[in-house]
């Protein structure tokens, strides 16, 4: 599956609005370090029709070596972030399922 980079948007955004990619990419970086800082924070961001990055602290559970599978871990509980998409972005992805499916087979 093709890839995007920052740079590449930072391109596309400057090609759209006529802006300096110069300006486009320091916007580009504030906005996600204010994302990373806010998400550091605790935060939950919401972009509507984007979608949430939520923080979540996972559960301590069991973990096993598969090279010796009767030695138990616990693993403790930690903070993560997880990406549920907005309901535009997951109506726009569900289109692409019959292309990779047919593209896969």
């Amino acid at each position: 599956m093709p890839k995007i980079t920052k740079r590449q948007i930072v391109a596309q955004v400057s090609k759209a609005t006529g802006l300096n990619q110069n300006d486009v990419m320091d916007v580009v970086q504030k906005t996600l370090e204010t994302i990373i800082n806010a998400v550091a924070d605790g935060k939950n961001i919401e972009l509507r029709n984007f979608g949430v990055f939520e923080v979540k602290l996972t559960k301590t559970r069991v973990g096993r070596n598969p090279n010796a599978p009767k030695n138990q871990v616990i693993i403790p509980p930690r903070a993560t972030v997880k990406f549920k998409p907005g309901k535009e972005m997951r109506q726009r992805v569900l289109l692409l399922t019959e292309e990779l499916k047919s593209s896969q087979g």
